[in-house]
């Protein structure tokens, strides 16, 4: 697979449920500026680039101006009426900004979010990675279980706020405000807020790969 289908695809299983590209605000104005800049290379008006692409002109408008998260779709007919792969547009967007922000209000990066539970990534979701940061809030009782991951996966996990109890295996710990505790992840994990607070924590999981 080369690397450009892998970050399609990574945007197909990443959208927010809508269709929408899964972008940071960085690369969402990126994507923006490029279409805007090849747009005005080839001369064309808004006009000319909603015939070409069949994307209405007032939709470009708010992609250009920032004002809309477009779908893969809209995308897809914009890089096709430009004369692009969807492949070049969504690459040189993801390498035009040097840094990508997560805005802590931006579902797209949350994996679980209810009453007891709201776990979401700090990593960016387009890259392939070893290495993968989270921010996990337990309310008192709530529970993460987790199956096992790949051989040889391990998690760090640091309590920022709260008491977690950590269960990989047989083995059980509890966790206080600072501590931290490292365990391996390829086995059924399990953290649990025992407090009478809401926990906060922070974990990386680290997976070892051939």
């Amino acid at each position: 697979m080369t690397e450009g289908k892998r970050q399609i695809d990574v945007e197909l299983e990443n959208g927010d449920g809508n269709g929408r590209l899964a972008q940071t605000e960085g690369i969402r104005r990126a994507l923006s500026d490029r279409i805007r800049a090849v747009r005005k290379r080839k001369g064309w008006t808004l006009e000319q680039l909603a015939a070409a692409s069949g994307v209405s002109r007032s939709m470009l408008s708010q992609i250009e101006r920032y004002q809309a998260n477009p779908t893969l779709t809209a995308v897809y007919r914009i890089a096709q009426g430009l004369g692009l792969a969807l492949s070049a547009l969504l690459e040189e967007a993801h390498q035009a900004t040097a840094i990508e922000v997560i805005r802590a209000d931006d579902r797209t990066y949350h994996y679980r979010l209810d009453r007891r539970c709201r776990w979401r990534t700090l990593s960016p979701l387009h890259l392939e990675k070893d290495i993968e940061f989270h921010e996990l809030l337990l309310s008192p009782g709530g529970v993460l279980r987790s199956p096992a991951h790949f051989s040889g996966t391990h998690e760090f996990l640091t309590v920022r706020h709260g008491t977690i109890r950590v269960t990989t295996g047989d083995q059980t710990c509890e966790l206080y405000p600072g501590d931290s505790a490292y365990y391996p992840a390829d086995t059924a994990h399990m953290l649990e807020n025992i407090g009478t607070e809401d926990a906060v924590t922070f974990m990386v999981v680290a997976y070892m790969r051939d």
